[in-house]
């Protein structure tokens, strides 16, 4: 059975991930600081057919977040697709005037070091079988910096760039590295499905070669 690590798992899109790659035959390991929470998403995700396990980590952590990659591939199999999508701070959301070195390290370290922790821990695996994706789950500032989100303006473009170069080393190996961009709430988008429609796009994202990017919508009818 293949293997998806929700890395930030929570109720809204990582479960609708979650359901999408479940119904493909995917087993989860649910990825976040709170085992309590992942342990009832894992429930609720049982219940509906999918198999999934819940392993707490700080992705800020590298010995937590290796520890519950190991973990997860000791259980549930070899993990070859992770969805990186943790939910930024809301102190990554100060003005720029406010940002200290202090937030800035924290910011890279959930964003672009915690990404190349995973990375490190997941490649061997993808490698050996011939096959495997990684998808980035990035917000608008990702591709536009806002000098009201300066945490996040300046730690989803290292991830990014991290994520490009991923995509030109191991696009000939079978090895997927792709970035969906989400310029706002996905409440706020409209959406026909809702989240149902991100978890869809995320899906095909993983199933087919393609550029790097992709944008979820327009960044200017986006908020952020």
């Amino acid at each position: 059975m293949p293997v998806i690590a929700i890395i930030g798992a929570g109720p809204g899109l990582g479960a609708a991930v979650a359901r999408r790659f479940g119904r493909e035959g995917f087993a989860v390991a649910l990825i976040s600081r709170d085992q309590s929470k992942l342990d009832a998403l894992a429930a609720e995700l049982e219940t509906a057919g999918v198999t999934a396990r819940g392993f707490a980590a700080d992705v800020r952590e590298p010995a937590q977040l290796e520890g519950a990659l190991a973990r997860a591939a000791a259980e549930l199999g070899p993990i070859t697709t992770v969805q990186y999508s943790p939910l930024p701070s809301r102190d990554y959301l100060k003005p720029v005037l406010d940002l200290t070195p202090e937030l800035a390290l924290e910011a890279l370290q959930f964003s672009a070091l915690g990404l190349i922790h995973t990375v490190r821990a997941v490649l061997p695996a993808m490698r050996e079988a011939g096959h495997g994706s990684i998808i980035l789950i990035n917000g608008g500032t990702s591709v536009k910096a806002r000098a009201g989100f300066a945490g996040t303006s300046l730690a989803f473009p290292a991830e990014s760039a991290y994520g490009e170069m991923l995509h030109e080393t191991l696009e000939g190996e079978g090895i997927r590295i792709r970035q969906l961009v989400i310029p706002g709430g996905i409440p706020k988008l409209q959406l026909p499905n809702g989240i149902d429609d991100v978890a869809s796009r995320i899906w095909d994202i993983h199933a087919a070669a393609g550029e790097f990017r992709t944008m979820l919508i327009p960044l200017e009818d986006g908020r952020e």
